[in-house]
C-alpha cells in the first residue's frame, strides 16, 4: 500500500508546482524581479517549501496556509498580496493535499491538468499585457510639448496671490 501513497505524494508536488505556476501574483513578482536576481530559483524553492509545510503540519487551517504564503511572499519577494488570491491558492493547495492524503490519484491528476491549463492562460495573459519594446504608451503620445519662453530676461514675475488670506511680503530692492 506504500506505492499509491508515494505516487500521490509525487502528484502533490506536481500539484503545488501547478498551483504556484498559475498564481498570477507570484508570477508577476518573479517576472518583475521582486525576488531579486534569483526570483525564478526562489519560486522553484517555494514549491518544495510549501510541499514540506503541508507534510510537516497536520490538519492545517485555511488561514494558517494563507499566513504562511503571505509571509514567504513578503520576505522573499517583497510582495504583499491584497487581491484575494491568497485564499484561493490556499484552498487549492488544501484540496490537492486532501486528495493526496486519501490516495485519490486520478482526481489529483485531473486537478493538476486543470491547473496546468490555467497556468498556460496566465502566461498568455501576462505576455499580452506586456508592452512591446520601443513603443511609446498612449499617455506619452497625447501629452503636448511644453515650451518655455526664455527670450526676455528680466525680474521674476510676481508670485500669485495666496488664496488663504496670507500676503506674500518681498524684500525691497535698494
Amino acid at each position: 500500500m506504500a506505492a499509491p501513497r508515494e505516487e500521490t505524494r509525487g502528484l502533490f508536488s506536481q500539484g503545488v508546482r501547478a498551483v504556484l505556476g498559475s498564481w498570477a501574483a507570484l508570477q508577476i513578482a518573479v517576472e518583475h524581479g521582486f525576488g531579486g536576481a534569483h526570483g525564478g530559483a526562489k519560486a522553484e524553492w517555494l514549491v518544495g517549501v510549501v510541499e514540506q509545510y503541508f507534510h510537516s503540519n497536520a490538519a492545517l487551517e485555511l488561514d494558517e496556509v494563507e499566513d504562511f504564503l503571505a509571509e514567504v511572499l513578503n520576505n522573499e519577494f517583497d510582495t504583499i498580496v491584497e487581491d484575494g488570491s491568497l485564499a484561493e491558492v490556499s484552498q487549492q493547495l488544501q484540496l490537492l493535499f486532501a486528495l493526496c492524503q486519501r490516495g485519490e490519484g486520478p482526481a489529483l491528476t485531473e486537478a493538476i491538468a486543470r491547473l496546468a491549463w490555467r497556468q498556460q492562460e496566465v502566461g498568455r495573459a501576462a505576455t499580452q499585457a506586456r508592452p512591446a519594446e520601443g513603443s511609446s504608451s498612449e499617455e506619452e503620445e497625447e501629452k503636448p510639448e511644453e515650451v518655455m519662453d526664455c527670450s526676455s530676461p528680466g525680474p521674476p514675475p510676481d508670485p500669485p496671490p495666496a488664496d488663504d488670506g496670507w500676503t506674500v511680503v518681498q524684500k525691497k530692492k535698494k
